[in-house]
């Protein structure tokens, strides 16, 4: 149980942050390219109240985390948010726009790693400080929360930031096509987590990002 608690209170912040950081940024690209909705709703922001969705947000991922510590083997985390209010017609070229709006989450998830990177970097040059570990601990749980949003969001399946991308590419018959998965998008998601499929198409992406983020800022810890 005290190995749950602390595993818990290790997690929180990335994963705040981590949940933070990705909705405001979509609502802030949004903004820069023409659309005002998510700043009007106040969705603009770094306050995680206005994004955590309680079931989503805290039920779910602590429900994985906690049964990923009860049994063998390593969990997968999956949650989500409120999702940003973007009205893409307000967009100044909606289907070419959407391709950065829809990007910015992903986007801010990567540098959210980078960051975290840098933490454990830190905790590396101070390793007499009783903030060394936890630190270190939780710049771990950072990366690791951020590289799967990151990775798990890129899927080419709307309504997540990949499908998203891929109506914006797509020539305009196809995309319209494409476009109608949505409504069965989240069902299809829930199906391939809960099958393993999910985790068999994505753990291998997550695994060689992770590596190469603790290669690049040369974390041996």
């Amino acid at each position: 149980m005290d190995e749950i608690i602390q595993g818990i209170a290790i997690y929180a912040l990335p994963v705040i942050l981590a949940i933070t950081m990705h909705e405001a940024a979509h609502g802030y690209i949004a903004k820069k390219f023409g659309d005002l909705t998510a700043f009007n709703a106040g969705r603009i922001s770094l306050n995680p109240a206005r994004h955590i969705d309680l079931v989503g947000t805290i039920l779910v991922p602590m429900t994985l985390f906690i049964l990923s510590k009860l049994t063998i083997g390593a969990g997968f985390l999956f949650g989500w948010a409120k999702p940003v209010p973007v009205n893409f017609a307000n967009l100044r070229h909606p289907k070419r726009d959407m391709l950065w709006v829809a990007a910015a989450g992903p986007g801010a998830n990567l540098l959210m790693a980078f960051f975290w990177a840098l933490m454990i970097k830190l905790a590396l040059l101070m390793p007499e400080s009783i903030y060394a570990k936890p630190l270190a601990l939780m710049g771990i749980a950072g990366i690791e929360i951020n590289v799967i949003l990151m990775v798990l969001n890129l899927l080419p399946l709307p309504p997540l930031d990949g499908g998203r991308m891929a109506v914006s590419l797509l020539p305009h018959r196809l995309a319209y096509q494409f476009s109608r998965i949505e409504p069965y998008g989240f069902m299809i998601l829930l199906l391939l987590l809960f099958s393993g499929v999910l985790g068999a198409l994505i753990g291998p992406v997550i695994l060689w990002v992770k590596i190469f983020i603790v290669s690049f800022f040369e974390l041996y810890i």
